[in-house]
């Protein structure tokens, strides 16, 4: 189930969105503290809703369907974490996956935290481009807890080992999930509208760093006027 999974959802997380993920990073304390502090995030959808894509699979008897959303610590920088889950039709196993930033710990994985349910241990599968990616199975009774719940916690660990939480917010899973696949050409549409508002923010921010920039001075151009040095004697 698992193999097969892969296999059909071999489009990463970063092709769907084509950006790279943020991790920002915790303001340091005025007295160090005795260890590594627990960070807690509040993440917000990027997003309307979230995106249901299908295809059929090599055989054309089962659909394999993926549903997607970004999300990001505010509407105007690029995301922090993009959470996935794929299913196969006839399979009451599913694939829970997300996209995170670098500069986590990829040795204790992540932990998927429901309300009700024990904790869902995730791995890492491998970092590229500037984010890393991670899986963790899961069955029907997660995949109803998530339709229920308004907010999943994924808990990773950064290099400092403090425990990093990013809570996820779930409303509209649900409706999604079991609704029809959206068109793929509105996926785009999406992708470069999400593409567009960054790379609007980047030339702002560029152009206010300009502004409060001082002027470059030009140098002084040698005076038309100026007495040439004088003929060496022979």
């Amino acid at each position: 189930m698992k193999s097969r999974l892969t296999r059909l959802g071999a489009l990463a997380l970063a092709s769907a969105f084509g950006v790279s993920l943020a991790l920002a990073q915790s303001p340091k304390p005025a007295a160090a503290p005795s260890g590594p502090q627990p960070i807690k995030l509040d993440l917000i959808p990027l997003q309307a809703p979230w995106t249901k894509v299908c295809q059929k699979d090599a055989s054309g008897a089962k659909e394999f369907c993926r549903t997607i959303r970004a999300f990001g610590q505010a509407a105007d920088q690029p995301p922090t974490l993009a959470m996935a889950i794929d299913s196969l039709s006839g399979e009451d196993k599913r694939i829970v996956r997300m996209q995170l930033p670098e500069g986590l710990l990829i040795r204790p994985g992540f932990r998927l935290l429901l309300e009700k349910l024990e904790p869902i241990d995730g791995r890492y599968s491998i970092c590229a481009g500037g984010s890393c990616f991670a899986e963790a199975e899961v069955t029907g009774s997660a995949i109803a807890a998530l339709k229920k719940v308004s907010i999943a916690s994924v808990v990773v660990r950064n290099q400092v080992g403090a425990e990093v939480t990013f809570n996820v917010p779930m409303h509209d899973f649900a409706a999604a999930f079991d609704g029809p696949p959206v068109d793929p050409k509105k996926i785009e549409e999406q992708n470069k509208a999400l593409q567009d508002q960054l790379e609007k923010k980047g030339k702002d921010l560029r152009e206010q760093i300009e502004k409060t920039q001082p002027p470059v001075a030009a140098a002084p151009s040698p005076s038309a006027s100026s007495t040439p040095a004088p003929k060496p004697s022979k």
